[in-house]
This record gives C-alpha cells, structure tokens and sequence, in this order.
C-alpha cells in the first residue's frame, strides 16, 4: 500500500499543508523545528490513531485553532483507493472515518493504513523500561492482524477491573480472611485473566519466535558482520500457566492492591553476544539493535499480510555512522519509503521527490528552504 496524497488543516505547525508522494522514496528536507517529522506524525497518526512521539490530543492541534483535520488518499495492492479522514478537537471527541463512513470504533481504522516508523526515539525500545517493549511487541501484533487489538484490550480491561476489586477489598494480610463471597468474585476474575492473558501470552511468543531470525539478519546487514543477537520472551508464568501464577501471587496482589503477574508486566529481553543490549551494549550497538527490530517487523508484517506498509525514517540517518546509513539504505523494503532529514541526504538515499519544509511550508524550489540543504 502506498499514500498518495495529505493534506492538514491546523495540525502541529501547519496551517494548511497539501502534499503529494511518489510510489517510492520522498525526501522531507529542512532545518530543525520546521516541521519535518509533523509531516511523519500525520502519516502514523493516520494509520493507529496515536502519535509515535506519545503526546495528547490537544498538542496537535494548531495552537489557537479548535480543531485539526487530517486527510490521506491510500492506494491497496488489490486497486482500491480509500480516504482516510481524521478531526481532531481540544474539547470534544475526536472522529475518523474512511471513505466518508463515519468509524463507530476506532480499532475500525486500523489495518486501512499501515505504517513502518523509524526515528531516533527507537533507542527507547533498548535503554527503557519493559513497557516500552511490550507496546512494540503488541503494536507488531496489532498490524499483522486487527484481531489482536481485541487480546490486548481485554487484557487492559481485566487487569483495570481486578485491581479495582483488589482496592475494595483492601489490605489483608492472608488469603483466609477473605470473604467466601470476596474469594468467589477473586476467582472469576482471575479464570477471565487466565483465558485472555493466556492468549496475548501465547500470541506475544509466537511472534518473538518468528521476529528473532529476521532481526538477526536486520542486524548482520547493517553492522557488516555476524553478530548474534536474541530477543526472548519467557515469563515464568507461561511456564505454569496464569491461572496457577495467579493463585501463588494472590496473598501479595492483596498486600499490595494490585495485579503483579501477567502480561502486562512482562519484558522482552534483548541479548547482543548473549549479554543485556540495554546495560552491556555501546550506544551505537543498541541503536542498530533498534533499527534491527523495526527492520525485521516490516517485514514480517509484509509477509503476513502480503503488502508493504509506508516505511518512514525520521531523522534516523543523522543517528547513524556513514557505514551502517549506508547499510540501512542498501537493505531498505520494498514499497513507499518517506525520509526526513535536517542534514542532508547520504549518496545512497537516492529519492525519486525531494520536498524542501520551512516554517510550515512545503516546496519543491530547494531556495525556499532556509537550510543547508
């Protein structure tokens, strides 16, 4: 699938942005703070409803507008063209529809546009904590296919209403001064959570599995040589089930009023010559280690779905040594690529449309562009 056309009315720095893409690379060039990867947010937003930089709502919008409006034209493998349309506003709910089709849910969205992004906050994914690799593993899910938006969701839903209940009943130093009526309800929740974390558990490890070739490989191209390097997903409750882990942690969930097993507490560990990438592993080792594994979602994702989805790198290549740059544009998928960069482009980039930013504005005349570039 490629993007064909956006347009933006009063979102982030931009008060009216209309901008066409090849079927191949485009190049967004511009100083910093002109509004390079805005353009990029855009385009992600579009596709998930969420903006990759983790902000609210309110801090897209124009400041002094109300509202933000952003359409994009998408073209299918299989011929179809569907718009895409989002408004955003500061007060009231936001709305998305496709095709003119007002979208009751917004998981509807997802799947209509999907998006590969790249950019120098990967490094989280390594140096952070778990839940930012849970949200990778779980948003690669997500884009393979829909349904599993619904496992995570369930997930979220239980573990929110458990520890609501964990709150009421309140501090108790053992299970046995627990109401029979209290150790019922505990039990129900606890056989919901067993089914859907067992799910999200099982399809988590699926895809870990299928993901650690592919990211071995990522990693081989861009540093030029043989590196092993793992991704591992084993959780001691997969070993002896959620419903068994549940019933050893019950007297601690009590102490403390919360859930402290499942999947929303599990990490992903990432091994580079069998040592932690996010304590042992030079910052430029982990940072191939991240484009490694945003290599080797895209394409999995290609393959499970039989499409490339619109790769963006955003300022990733001034993040990189001219080698692994290079590398990483000699290995780049198939399909639509965008490129953001405030410093230029390496030989290797070769874009078949340059754009230049500047100040919200967006050009093909390099001398409007008040940088080097």
């Amino acid at each position: 699938m490629f993007v064909e056309h956006l347009t933006l009315t009063n979102f982030r720095n931009y008060e009216e942005a209309d901008v066409s893409f090849t079927h191949g690379t485009t190049a967004l060039l511009g100083a910093n703070g002109q509004g390079k990867t805005s353009l990029a947010e855009a385009l992600t937003y579009l596709a998930t409803l969420d903006s990759f930089r983790g902000v609210p709502t309110e801090t897209l919008i124009r400041n002094g507008a109300d509202t933000a409006i952003l359409r994009a034209t998408v073209k299918h493998p299989d011929g179809r063209e569907l718009l895409i349309e989002v408004e955003l506003s500061r007060t009231g709910r936001n709305k998305a529809q496709v095709n003119k089709q007002r979208l009751v849910r917004n998981r509807d969205l997802l799947g209509v546009l999907r998006t590969t992004i790249f950019s120098p906050d990967d490094l989280a994914l390594i140096k952070d904590g778990p839940s930012e690799r849970r949200r990778f593993i779980d948003d690669a899910l997500v884009a393979i296919a829909v349904k599993h938006d619904a496992k995570r969701r369930d997930v979220e839903r239980i573990v929110k209403q458990r520890n609501a209940l964990l709150k009421q009943i309140g501090y108790r130093s053992s299970v046995s001064q627990l109401t029979s009526e209290q150790v019922v309800t505990l039990d129900v929740w606890d056989e919901k959570f067993a089914v859907a974390g067992g799910a999200l558990g099982d399809a988590r490890a699926q895809l870990v599995a299928q993901l650690q070739p592919l990211v071995n490989e990522a990693y081989e191209h861009l540093a030029g040589k043989p590196t092993p390097t793992d991704v591992v997903y084993e959780p001691d409750w997969r070993r002896i089930g959620l419903g068994f882990a549940l019933k050893e942690t019950r007297s601690e969930d009590l102490r403390r009023s919360s859930t402290t097993v499942g999947p929303h507490r599990d990490d992903i560990e990432l091994l580079i010559n069998g040592l932690p990438a996010r304590t042992q592993a030079s910052q430029g080792e982990q940072r191939t280690l991240a484009l490694a594994l945003r290599l080797a979602t895209h394409r999995l994702v290609t393959d499970e779905v039989g499409a490339p989805p619109v790769l963006v790198l955003d300022d990733v290549l001034s993040e990189l040594d001219p080698t692994r740059a290079t590398a990483l544009l000699q290995h780049m998928p198939a399909g639509q690529v965008i490129i953001t960069s405030a410093s230029g482009l390496p030989p290797a980039a070769k874009p078949e449309r340059i754009l230049y930013i500047t100040a919200g504005k967006i050009s093909e005349d390099p001398a409007t562009n008040g940088s080097s570039n």
